[in-house]
């Protein structure tokens, strides 16, 4: 992507390390992301604006894949998966504390880019007590707050303007 410029990452990592990370959260990630993360987690990007149904957002810093990081992704998954859908997994924060992630529903080897809405977002667990929702009921719930972005991570990249 030559219009796209990353600045201030996290040292590389080998491919066996972001590969280690994808075991560890239960999936496989795309040779895209992978290629990229490998020299640029921890980083900001520009241009950094994309659009979620309309609204534009930000790109804010793409997760990390050192463990000591206050944004190392396995934590970063593990901070949010009470209130995540199924099947998704952040990759980068917006500036408002919203998630840039992959879904992997129906589609295990190709996830979509998704963005995350943090706000309205509940436990499902919480769901499920409070409001006596069932388990697909407060799937569905949590779903509210996941919109599409782009088709593949090199899609989504080629969406970035300023």
């Amino acid at each position: 992507m030559e219009h796209v410029k990353w600045s201030t990452w996290d040292e590389p990592v080998t491919r066996e390390t972001v590969e280690e990370v994808a075991k560890k959260l239960a999936v496989r990630f795309p040779d895209d992301y992978i290629q990229c993360a490998m020299a640029n987690h921890g980083g900001h990007v520009s241009p950094h604006l994309f659009q979620v149904e309309g609204k534009e957002r930000v790109f804010g810093t793409f997760l990390s894949y050192e463990e000591e990081d206050s944004e190392y992704i396995v934590e970063v998954f593990h901070d949010y998966k009470e209130t995540l859908p199924a099947q998704v997994i952040p990759i980068a924060f917006d500036p408002a504390g919203n998630l840039l992630c992959f879904d992997y529903k129906n589609r295990e080897d190709d996830p979509i880019v998704v963005f995350w809405e943090h706000e309205n977002a509940a436990e499902e667990e919480m769901l499920m007590h409070e409001e006596r929702l069932t388990a697909e009921q407060a799937e569905e719930r949590a779903r509210e707050n996941v919109f599409y972005v782009a088709e593949s991570f090199t899609d989504f990249l080629k969406k970035l303007y300023e």
